[in-house]
């Protein structure tokens, strides 16, 4: 049974559990389903999260678990949490935990260490990200990794007939692409908010490999090498000027507009370049490989979203079989088909590629083969501080106030004064 509560008189009720566990639909471990007869869990997350009620209708069917929805924004969640363990109160018994939350709650023990069989562990494409000193703390459910997209018919026109493999040749060629017509090449977010954190540290991912030191500093080699790519880019004027103070996704969204040509973005483009809906350029854009310093990237990096278990959960067995359910093979094809999500589990994945499910794959597969986590010790607890430093330098560089050079002391100086603070 779902049941839909409203998420103001949950914030003032304050009486739900949390819990999440894995594994997959046909196999739900070890537990008697029998003895959750009568049973009910509170599941908050996102719109983009909450199962069909005839779905949830088929879990509570097959285990005589009731599950309560709190339909919550994602940007309220993290709040919710937080309100509810300062009361020593649970806001719910499985709850949505974003990729760069997880250092976050594992230092707040907002969340259940999970135990999962070791097939479910090759099987989870991006289950490093949110596993922290070895406990896994949410499993995922929703894919988002970085691959590369190009406009081949721009290219082409462009005298290009191959898709680039370095960032060098990135910058080469949207050169040429701006000779030949296209004013402003290259799609990135250089506004001072959150992708164009995340865009920094992808782009020195797939350069260098690594974008922290173990001590938790800066690489600064590989941020220096994205941060001098992003400089000759501005100095090229090959990035719109929209891109520099309107969000990331309306940055990204130009690959599907046909005034941008290139983009390392998310793999949600895969499906949003060929959508008439959604495009302006349906047949003309092939996802790639992301470029890398010396040929194509050999990592690039994942920005998923997974379910976790609190750790004051009075009904964790229970919300380990929902977890387990919502993230096992059958459902993630369901999920994918009526919510768009895209597969965690590279079994699952790579079914929906093959049997063209997943239209115009290019080069997804082999892309999700290279991802890998960049923090050395898993996502910190101050990634939100972090995340703000490294933004907002280089919104600086991008309007002019910063050198590259000066953007990293700015962003190295605020990592090192955090790391002081730990």
């Amino acid at each position: 049974m779902k049941k839909k509560i409203v998420s103001m008189l949950l914030v003032a009720a304050m009486v739900a559990s949390m819990a999440v566990g894995c594994g997959s639909k046909n196999d739900s471990g070890n537990s008697d389903t029998k003895s959750d007869k009568g049973e009910s869990i509170t599941f908050m997350a996102p719109d983009w999260a909450i199962p069909s009620d005839d779905q949830l209708d088929e879990f509570t069917k097959e285990t005589g678990i009731e599950v309560e929805v709190s339909e919550v924004g994602w940007d309220d969640i993290r709040e919710k949490l937080a309100t509810a363990a300062t009361g020593n109160k649970n806001v719910a018994d499985v709850v949505e935990v974003d990729w760069s939350w997880v250092g976050e709650f594992k230092a707040a023990g907002w969340l259940e260490p999970l135990k999962i069989s070791d097939a479910d562990k090759e099987d989870f494409l991006t289950l490093d990200t949110f596993t922290v000193d070895d406990e896994i703390l949410a499993l995922p459910y929703s894919n988002d990794y970085r691959i590369a997209y190009y406009n081949k018919d721009q290219f082409a026109k462009a005298g290009i007939n191959e898709a680039p493999k370095t960032y060098a040749e990135v910058l080469e060629d949207a050169k040429a692409l701006k000779a030949s017509g296209v004013d402003y090449p290259l799609a990135m977010s250089m506004n001072a908010e959150e992708k164009a954190a995340t865009g920094l540290m992808w782009t020195a991912f797939q350069m260098d490999g690594v974008v922290w030191n173990d001590d938790g500093t800066f690489n600064k080699d590989a941020i220096m090498d994205a941060l001098n790519y992003y400089q000759e880019v501005l100095d090229a004027d090959l990035v719109a000027p929209e891109d520099k103070t309107a969000s990331g996704m309306e940055a990204y969204m130009r690959i599907c507009s046909g005034t941008a040509s290139f983009l390392v973005g998310p793999t949600m483009f895969v499906s949003k370049t060929q959508n008439p809906d959604d495009s302006a350029v349906v047949g003309q854009v092939e996802p790639i490989l992301a470029p890398g310093k010396d040929g194509t990237a050999k990592k690039t990096m994942a920005l998923p979203e997974a379910l976790g278990v609190t750790s004051t959960s009075e009904n964790k067995e229970a919300a380990q079989k929902f977890v387990e359910w919502y993230t096992s093979a059958d459902m993630q094809k369901e999920l994918n088909e009526t919510l768009g999500s895209l597969p965690t589990r590279s079994s699952v994945l790579k079914e929906l590629v093959d049997d063209g499910t997943i239209a115009n794959a290019g080069a997804m597969l082999e892309a999700s083969e290279l991802i890998a986590s960049p923090f050395p010790n898993g996502v910190p607890a101050y990634y939100a501080e972090m995340s703000s430093a490294m933004y907002n330098a280089i919104n600086k560089m991008a309007l002019g106030e910063l050198t590259p050079e000066k953007a990293y002391e700015e962003m190295s100086s605020g990592l090192d004064q955090l790391l002081k603070e730990q």
